[in-house]
């Protein structure tokens, strides 16, 4: 199982850092990133692995919406299953 986790906001210092610590806390997989910083706009989208997640999938989604409160980011975490469905013609 696979999840796509976007984030939007300002550049700072440590994104990408925090947003992996989080996931490595709960044993989520990296798998690919691409990132892009606009003048000083932060975009980036990860694709993760979350067959060995330690934690309920809601519990991950509640996480990252308070990591990226904190942070002033928008952070979204979508199960693949439903990306796929959202992007079928």
């Amino acid at each position: 199982m696979k999840a796509v986790i976007t984030v939007i906001g300002r550049d700072m210092v440590g994104i990408l850092a925090k947003v992996s610590a989080l996931c490595a806390q709960h044993n989520i997989n990296v798998t690919d990133v691409t990132q892009s910083v606009m003048q000083d706009l932060f975009a980036m989208i990860m694709l993760a692995d979350i067959s060995s997640m330690t934690v309920h999938f809601s519990e991950l989604v509640d996480e990252m919406e308070d990591l990226g409160k904190e942070m002033g980011l928008s952070i979204h975490v979508m199960h693949e299953d439903i990306f796929n469905s959202m992007h079928r013609i």
